[in-house]
């Protein structure tokens, strides 16, 4: 066990020193070589770099990173957003997944779980630290903490019960069973409460790469969303928009996902030299090889609405004319600048939370507030009068369609917690698309190796 906690720090810096631009918001020089248990935690500097490690790791490839395989793209293929224009994309869009799909494997399951795993090591780890400081030591265990809820809000809403890993004992872990949903849930709502308790309020640095204790709390109240705590969802969310020293609505659409943006809530950092994944593989320059938007997206949006315009662009060709995300202005970096960072978290959908919320607990006057706020910036400048809870229902769901395209899995989770999956899907997907498909398979290595762990319906 000592031999594999071992290669994963040193997996952790040389992941870390392989970019020349962490220096900017680590400020320390990672070990050169190898690293053990005590060397890693032996002061704040190495002990800092097994978290930040974690966050250049995750824009890197993969699930949270912005690319072809991240969360964003494949969770809008297989809801109503983007439309594939690949043969290794088209089962997401199709929702067609086979058991075996390599990224299903790699990305959105091996992945989160690597980074759940530093993170249980990082908190053994500075159970024993002699050399970390106090101050230290509670930003690393609320980072930690904030990583693994992070990453289990994913495995839970796109798998549905996952095996629960809160320790670093590989023997044990290899052969744990799927936890329910409520399991996981409770989970990620403490590790988040803790988050919260051990974070500082301000950025421990200039840039919003690293969570702090709001950024804690915005994920804290989307979690209580997604689990119909509706006082709570509209409480956090509550405390986040409160925090006007630090976040505010950007009007200017085109500046909202600058790098340390107002809105900014948490971002991650892209690799060295480059501007984000998002850019480089949205915006388009030829006709697409790998997605577009949808069509009947791009058509939906209510007449003033400047998202349309703002956020979205074209590419033509003798080929056809395709609309694409344009949230992210940037496809290839010039002179090394970098303006844009990765937006994981912002305000508007705290907005959006609290609206829904109280929506729920029919409080349609104050859900409205919130409502007509989204509606301004965008442009829609009319604002919504005397709707009931009901329909501001409605409209949440359309203002989070157009608000939140392109980002992290919004509309494909959105249609699955609210039961609309089927309705919305179904007349778009056709005889491809089955009740059971708002799961993504189990993947079958996984299970292979690990008979504890079932599959999903319909697989």
């Amino acid at each position: 066990m000592k031999t594999i906690y071992n290669k994963l720090l040193l997996f952790i810096v040389i992941v870390t020193s392989v970019h020349s631009s962490c220096k900017s918001f680590l400020d320390i020089d990672p070990p050169k070589d190898s690293a053990t248990p005590n060397e890693m935690f032996a002061n704040d500097a190495t002990a800092t770099s097994a978290i930040t490690g974690i966050y250049n790791r995750m824009g890197l490839s993969g699930a949270f990173s912005g690319n072809q395989n991240s969360i964003s793209v494949l969770c809008g293929l297989s809801a109503d957003e983007l439309r594939s224009y690949s043969s290794s994309l088209d089962v997401f869009y199709k929702n067609d997944l086979p058991t075996t799909n390599t990224t299903i494997e790699t990305r959105l399951w091996q992945e989160p779980y690597a980074y759940i795993y530093t993170a249980n090591a990082v908190l053994d780890g500075l159970k024993s630290a002699q050399g970390v400081s106090a101050k230290t030591k509670s930003q690393l265990e609320g980072e930690a903490k904030f990583v693994r809820a992070f990453c289990y809000f994913y495995l839970v809403n796109l798998f549905g019960d996952v095996p629960l890993i809160l320790i670093t004992d590989y023997s044990i872990n290899q052969q744990a069973g799927r936890s329910s949903k409520e399991d996981i849930y409770t989970q990620i709502i403490s590790d988040l409460i803790d988050a919260e308790n051990l974070l500082p309020s301000s950025y421990i640095t200039t840039e919003r790469v690293r969570p702090n204790k709001w950024t804690a709390t915005a994920l804290l109240s989307r979690t209580y969303l997604y689990t119909q705590k509706w006082g709570l969802a509209a409480q956090k969310a509550g405390e986040v928009i409160d925090q006007r020293t630090i976040y505010n609505i950007v009007d200017n659409l085109d500046q909202v996902f600058l790098k340390n943006s107002n809105e900014t809530i948490w971002q991650l950092m892209p690799t060295a030299g480059s501007n984000t994944k998002e850019g480089a593989l949205f915006i388009l320059t030829t006709a697409p090889t790998n997605v577009a938007l949808s069509p009947d997206f791009v058509t939906a949006f209510e007449t003033g609405d400047n998202r349309k315009t703002k956020w979205i662009s074209q590419f033509s060709n003798s080929t056809g004319t395709y609309s694409y995300p344009f949230k992210y202005k940037i496809r290839t970096t010039v002179n090394g600048i970098i303006s844009e960072y990765s937006m994981v978290l912002r305000l508007a959908e705290m907005y959006l939370i609290r609206a829904e919320a109280l929506a729920n607990l029919q409080q349609a006057d104050l859900a409205l507030a919130d409502i007509n706020l989204i509606r301004k910036r965008a442009g829609l400048i009319i604002p919504l009068a005397n709707l009931t809870s009901a329909q501001c229902l409605t409209e949440i769901e359309k203002q989070r369609r157009f608000e939140l395209f392109s980002e992290w899995g919004h509309r494909w989770l959105d249609l699955k917690r609210t039961n609309r999956a089927s309705a919305i899907l179904e007349p778009i997907k056709s005889s491809s698309w089955n009740d059971t498909d708002v799961l993504y398979p189990i993947p079958e290595n996984e299970r292979a190796r690990n008979q504890n762990i079932g599959q999903n319906l319909g697989y």
